[in-house]
C-alpha cells in the first residue's frame, strides 16, 4: 500500500532509500547489533507489551530495529515513504509472519486512530519538516496507555561550547556533501568516516582503556563500533538533506504537547532517547 500526505520532503526521502540500499545492515550483526539495540530499548518498558500487542515503526528504515521488536509481540505494522527502503526491510525481515508494511508518509498511515499498543520512531522525525506535526500524528495512533519510544538528535544542549563549535564547522562539510549524486555522495562519506570517524573513535577507545572517560572526544559514541557503522552514519550525518536537532526541553515539549505524559529520558548516548506513555 502506498499513501502519501504533506509533511514530507522526498529528496531526503530519496536520500534513504539510497543509503538503505547501500547499507542494508547486514553486516551489522551479533554483538554489535545487540548493544545498539539496547542503546534504543534499553529504557523501553517491555512489560507493557507481549505476544497480543500490535504496534507500530515509524520510519522503519532497513528494519534493522523491527528484528528486534517483531519477536516479542503479536504484530508489528513497519511504515516507511521510501519504497526502496521497504525492499530492504522486507528481505530483512522475511523470517517474520507478523509483520506488515506500509509505504507511507508520517501523516498518512494507515492505520486507525487509537488502535496501537504501542510504537515507536529512531531517528526519523528529525528529517521531516514539521517534527512537531510528525510526532502528533504519530502517538494519535496510540491507545490511552500505550507507550511510545522516540530517538531525536540532540543540540547539545548537555555539551560545552567548544563541542558546539566543533559540530558547527562539521556542517560546512554536510552543506556541501547532502547535494551531491548519490554515488559522489557515498564517497565523499566514505572518507569522513576514514579519516575523521574511524581515527577519532579508535583514540577514544585507547582513551578508555587507561581509565579516561572518553565522552569529551567527538564521535567517541562509536569508539566501539565496526568501521561499517561509522560508513553508515557518516552516510547519515552528511549526506541526509533536511536535519533538525532539539535540546531535551524542546523534546519534553513536543511530548507533552502530542499527548505523552510520565516522560523518562536516557541518560547515555545517543542523545535524545526518551519514552513516554499515551495519555
Amino acid at each position: 500500500m502506498s499513501i502519501e500526505q504533506g509533511n514530507i520532503d522526498r529528496t531526503t526521502v530519496n536520500s534513504f532509500g539510497d543509503e538503505w540500499a547501500q547499507f542494508d545492515q547486514s553486516e551489522l550483526i551479533n554483538q554489535e547489533w545487540e548493544t545498539m539495540f539496547q542503546t534504543y530499548f534499553g529504557i523501553f518498558p517491555w512489560d507493557m507489551v507481549n505476544e497480543t500487542s500490535e504496534g507500530f515503526d515509524m520510519g522503519c528504515g532497513s528494519g534493522r530495529w523491527a528484528k528486534g521488536v517483531a519477536g516479542r509481540v503479536g504484530k508489528l505494522n513497519c511504515i516507511d515513504p521510501s519504497s526502496a527502503a521497504l525492499n530492504v526491510a522486507r528481505r530483512n525481515l522475511s523470517e517474520y509472519s507478523n509483520i506488515v508494511f506500509f509505504e507511507a508518509s508520517v501523516d498518512a498511515a494507515p492505520l486507525a486512530e487509537a488502535s496501537q499498543d504501542f510504537g515507536y520512531s529512531l531517528g526519523v522525525l528529525h528529517h521531516i519538516p514539521d517534527t512537531q506535526a510528525a510526532l502528533a500524528s504519530s502517538t494519535k495512533l496510540l491507545k490511552p496507555g500505550a507507550p511510545f519510544l522516540l530517538y531525536l538528535y540532540y543540540s547539545f544542549d548537555n555539551r560545552p561550547a567548544w563541542f558546539r563549535g566543533v559540530w558547527k564547522m562539521s556542517e560546512l562539510f554536510r552543506a556541501g556533501i547532502k547535494v551531491l549524486p548519490a554515488g559522489v555522495k557515498s564517497i565523499a562519506t566514505d572518507i569522513l568516516a576514514a579519516l575523521i570517524y574511524w581515527p577519532l573513535a579508535r583514540f577514544a577507545w585507547c582513551v578508555e582503556k587507561i581509565g579516561i572517560n572518553p565522552s569529551a572526544i567527538p564521535v567517541s559514541y562509536y569508539r566501539d563500533k565496526s568501521f561499517y557503522t561509522m560508513r553508515t552514519d557518516s552516510r547519515d550525518r552528511f549526506g541526509t538533506p533536511l536535519e533538525q536537532r532539539f535540546s531535551k526541553a524542546e523534546i519534553t515539549e513536543m511530548m507533552t504537547q502530542s499527548g505523552l505524559k510520565d516522560i523518562k529520558f536516557s541518560d547515555s548516548e545517543p542523545y535524545w532517547v526518551a519514552y513516554g506513555i499515551k495519555a
